[in-house]
């Protein structure tokens, strides 16, 4: 897993799943911003050691931090949780 190829997935994209009714972005400078469910979603990300690890919130409850296995299949982003030993979700960039 490599920052490189992540940040050219997600460049110019927002990533959206209709089951969480969520729409986000990612920037290359270490932001996340979008909404789910019509609350603000907030937080910062960093690239550690293959791991996507963020720190989040959603209508200012906090999402501890966590570091995600991602997983790329055509216009698709699985983020697996606990180092890709937890839940995933997928999301579509468009």
């Amino acid at each position: 897993n490599d920052a490189g190829a992540f940040l050219a997935l997600i460049a110019g994209k927002s990533l959206t799943n209709r089951l969480y009714v969520i729409t986000f972005q990612v920037t290359p400078e270490g932001a996340i911003a979008g909404d789910a469910l019509g609350w603000d979603v907030s937080g910062v990300w960093r690239w550690d050691d293959g791991y996507f690890c963020r720190e989040m919130a959603w209508g200012g409850d906090p999402i501890p931090y966590n570091c995600q296995l991602v997983e790329a299949s055509g216009n698709e982003l699985r983020f697996t949780s606990d180092q890709g030993s937890g839940a995933s979700a997928s999301f579509k960039l468009r």
